[in-house]
């Protein structure tokens, strides 16, 4: 049985990174999660135009890369990737489950998400692939990572969330969320 990493130390580490992350370094993005039941898509799997929840407010760290221009005939382009890291205890209290294609508001501009990245574990374990029965609690996952890329959104299609949390995906497939909220025209 380890000596470190169980659920105490685990709580210990949590609060203190809610902490930090919350109250001191305070860095506030916009999160735009997708809405699949609401995108209709064609014959080939395709959407013409993409439909997302209200952005929901949350503290994360953020790594940024340098801006890039490039310019052809049709003029000027900015190029900029980021990364944003969060903590993922505050991702499981609001039920989000971040995927490629959500969009991030930060500095005025829209990052689309390119891939997701969790491998940062508390003492290197994941109770979920243990395989002996002694180390079932001790070690969590910590934090999920987002690599992103400035994307060009004219117009979000938004649906308004009431809880601040996201609807759970339903098991049924005669329901859908978007049953529940209402739509901003309606």
């Amino acid at each position: 049985m380890p000596l470190f990493g169980g659920s105490r130390d685990i709580s210990l580490f949590r609060h203190m990174n809610k902490e930090l992350i919350n109250d001191i370094i305070q860095t506030e993005i916009g999160y735009y999660k997708l809405s699949l039941e609401d995108n209709p898509s064609n014959v080939y799997g395709e959407t013409q135009g993409k439909v997302y929840y209200e952005p929901v407010r949350l503290s994360c760290l953020i790594t940024r890369t340098d801006q890039s221009w490039n310019a052809d005939e049709f003029g000027f382009d900015i190029n900029q990737t980021i990364q944003f890291a969060f903590l993922r205890s505050i991702l499981v209290d609001l039920n989000l489950v971040p995927e490629i294609g959500d969009i991030i508001l930060f500095n005025n501009n829209f990052f689309e998400v390119d891939t997701l990245v969790e491998n940062q574990f508390f003492v290197g374990k994941v109770p979920d692939y243990s395989i002996s029965d002694d180390t079932r609690d001790f070690g969590t996952s910590l934090s999920i990572i987002l690599n992103t890329h400035i994307s060009r959104v004219e117009k979000l299609n938004l649906i308004p969330l009431r809880s601040g949390t996201y609807p759970s995906t339903p098991k049924d497939a005669g329901t859908s969320p978007a049953n529940e909220i209402q739509t901003p025209n309606g």
